[in-house]
C-alpha cells in the first residue's frame, strides 16, 4: 500500500494544520499566543513572528523599543517594538520562548476589508517556520510542524 505524505509526515513527528486560503492567495491560520487565540497570516516572506501593535493587551504582549524596522509590500518602513519570552502555539506544536515584532498593521487590515477578508492579529513568519521545521503541503492547504 502507498503511503500519502501525510501519513509519511506524521510518521516523522510532524503535527498538520489546516490552512484557509483567502481571496488574495495568503493562508490565514489560527494561532495561540500567551494563550489567547488569534488569526495571522502565513508569510514564508516575513522575517519574524509579527502582532499587530493594537493587540498588545489582548495577547499580553511586553514590549520594548525595537531596532528592526518593518516594511512590506504595502507600506514603507516602520518603527517597531518587541515583546520576547512568548508562548505561541500552532495546533500541536508550540514554542514557550517566542520573540514578537510588534508593527502597526491597520494598512494590511485595510487591504483586506477591501477585499471583503477578515482582519488578522499578525503574523506567522519565517522565525517560526524554521523553528517548526516547517513544511507546506500547497496541494492539501496544510501546514506541517514538527513536534
Amino acid at each position: 500500500m502507498k503511503q500519502t505524505r501525510h501519513s509519511f509526515l506524521k510518521s516523522q513527528g510532524y503535527t498538520s494544520i489546516n490552512l484557509k486560503k483567502t481571496g488574495t492567495n495568503h493562508y490565514q491560520i489560527k494561532a495561540i499566543l500567551n494563550d489567547i487565540e488569534g488569526l495571522f497570516i502565513l508569510d514564508t516572506g516575513a522575517s519574524n513572528t509579527c502582532a499587530d501593535l493594537t493587540q498588545t493587551e489582548k495577547f499580553k504582549l511586553v514590549s520594548e523599543n525595537s531596532e528592526i524596522k518593518a516594511s512590506s509590500a504595502t507600506n514603507l518602513m516602520q518603527e517597531t517594538k518587541i515583546s520576547k519570552k512568548n508562548k505561541l502555539q500552532v495546533g500541536k506544536w508550540n514554542s514557550k520562548s517566542c520573540s514578537v515584532v510588534l508593527f502597526d498593521m491597520n494598512h494590511i487590515n485595510t487591504a483586506l476589508n477591501e477585499r471583503k477578508i477578515q482582519k488578522v492579529d499578525g503574523i506567522i513568519g519565517s522565525d517560526t517556520l524554521k523553528k517548526g521545521k516547517a513544511i507546506i503541503d500547497y496541494e492539501k492547504n496544510r501546514l506541517y510542524l514538527k513536534l
